[in-house]
Order: C-alpha cells, then sequence, then structure tokens
C-alpha cells in the first residue's frame, strides 16, 4: 500500500447542518473538516460538537480522512471540543491558530489524556506571524502532528495586507510554512479560495499552490473539489513521464542515465517515484 494520504481536496463542513453533514458522505473530496469554529453560531457550538464526534464514530464517511475542527486556543469551547474529538477518534483534530511548540505539546497532552487513539493526529493552523514565524520549530514539536493547514485569510488579516490575484504579498509566508512541513516530514495543505463563482481565478490558485509544492488545498465549497482533484492529481503525461524515466535509469545501471535527452540522477528518481506512489494512492482511493 502507498504511504501516501491524497488531500487534493479539503473540505469545510459546518457540523451544525445536519443536510450538509449528511451530503459530505458523497462528496468525492479526499478529506473533510467538519468544522466547530468560524461555520458555527455560539449558540450551536454544543449541538455541532455532538453532531461532529458522532460523524467521526460513524465509519459512514468511506476512505475520506475525516477531521474535526475545534475552537481556537483559549475560548470557552475549546477544552470540552478537544476532548470530545479526541474520544470519537477522527484522523486528525484540526486546532486554529496554532503558534509555538509549547502550544502543541500542550494540545497533545490534552488529547492523549481524552483518550486520542493513535492514529488521530494533531492538525495545526498556521495563521498568525507567531506561527509563521515559528512554523519548524512547530512542525518538529511532536510525532503526533501531521499537517499544516494554511490559514491564509487570517494572514493577510493579521499582516493588514490585502487579497490580490496571485497571492505575491503573502507568498514569503506561505513558502516559510512550506518549507517547515518538508523539514519536519508533515503534510501542508493551502489556504481557501473565497470566491465560489470565480472558478477561473480558483483554478489559478490551485495550479499555483500544486507548483509551490503543496499537497491540496482547503475548500469552502463542493463545487471547488473536482478542480482542485484535477488540479493535484498527477497528469496521464506525468505518470507516463515518471514510468520512463525510471525505467530508463534501472536499464542504465549506473548512477546518471538519459531519458528524451534530460540527464537523469538519482534525484529525479526519486521525484518519478514519488509522482508514481501518489498516483496510486489516488485510484486507490477513488476504486
Amino acid at each position: 500500500m502507498s504511504e501516501f494520504t491524497p488531500l487534493r481536496s479539503v473540505l469545510y463542513m459546518p457540523s451544525s447542518n445536519a443536510r450538509a453533514l449528511e451530503k459530505a458522505k458523497t462528496i468525492p473530496c479526499d478529506a473533510l473538516i467538519l468544522d466547530l469554529e468560524d461555520a458555527v453560531a455560539p449558540d450551536a457550538k454544543a449541538d455541532a460538537r455532538e453532531a461532529a464526534c458522532a460523524a467521526a464514530a460513524s465509519g459512514e464517511y468511506g476512505r475520506r480522512t475525516l477531521t474535526i475542527r475545534v475552537n481556537s486556543i483559549g475560548t470557552e469551547w475549546h477544552d470540552a471540543d478537544l476532548a470530545a474529538a479526541a474520544a470519537a477518534g477522527p484522523d486528525g483534530i484540526v486546532v486554529p491558530k496554532v503558534g509555538s511548540p509549547a502550544e502543541v505539546h500542550a494540545l497533545v497532552d490534552a488529547m492523549e489524556a481524552a483518550g486520542a487513539p493513535d492514529h488521530t493526529r494533531l492538525w495545526a493552523m498556521v495563521e498568525t506571524p507567531a506561527g509563521i514565524l515559528d512554523a519548524l520549530a512547530i512542525a518538529r514539536s511532536s510525532e503526533r502532528l501531521g499537517a499544516f493547514v494554511l490559514g491564509t485569510n487570517d494572514i493577510v488579516k493579521e499582516l493588514y495586507a490585502e487579497h490580490v490575484p496571485g497571492r505575491w504579498n503573502v507568498l514569503p509566508s506561505l513558502h516559510q510554512v512550506l518549507l517547515a512541513a518538508r523539514a519536519g516530514g508533515i503534510e501542508v495543505v493551502d489556504g481557501v479560495y473565497n470566491d465560489v463563482k470565480d472558478t477561473e481565478g480558483f483554478l489559478a490558485e490551485c495550479e499555483q499552490g500544486r507548483q509551490m509544492g503543496f499537497d491540496g488545498k482547503t475548500l469552502i465549497h463542493p463545487g471547488q473539489v473536482e478542480g482542485a482533484n484535477r488540479a493535484f492529481s498527477p497528469s496521464e503525461a506525468a505518470i507516463e513521464d515518471a514510468e520512463g524515466l525510471i525505467a530508463a535509469f534501472e536499464e542504465a545501471g549506473s548512477g546518471v542515465a538519459t531519458y528524451n535527452g534530460r540527464m537523469v540522477e538519482q534525484l529525479h528518481v526519486d521525484t518519478a517515484r514519488r509522482t508514481l506512489a501518489i498516483a496510486e494512492a489516488i485510484r486507490a482511493l477513488e476504486d
């Protein structure tokens, strides 16, 4: 089995909406974030918590990676959210605004005290200047940490920046988190695209995220799933190229080969094998 878990499309779903939770069982996204935070009104938090935990424990979401986003550290709902989510045992618990290794340690301790099973990982949202600047230390702070999720709306807000096409003004921040994730050996998912009617802009941002190296993108509408899945999947041409490159290298039987006029070394083979592993994992998810 492949070591890769596809996270091309990571869809936020409000846990206060029973119809949304039911619909999520049929949406072809790779992962779900059952939200207890921004998408849920204060007077609906407790019911949403119960619904999200029931969904996570139901086993009715197929091969989708299922996570629960709790309310931020320091809010009146956080402790109860974290304890309930840990007991429910989803694939991940998403925590907003994680800003330091100390916070990761406290979160992991609380998860384990609440009985989180070994497969339940912590997904840290990086969306503050402190989180960005300390991203490497955070990424290396715990084996329970499985992913970074970029909170791009909050990053723009915290920097007093603006939302602009191409995101040139926040790319250094995004890239620093991406570097930290790769150095720490964890997955990293790009932030949301806010205008659900702007398909061209959304697809351009997906392509940018893939080219940068993100594993996938967080989404706010089911209509964005197909585009994200396509953007973050290896193309047929890329798969064919990877297979040919590996075959040429193995046939050469030395440290260097030539394929389609290009010099091929071990680092190119490693990249090609990763492409094939991702393609294999996607096929397994879709079968």
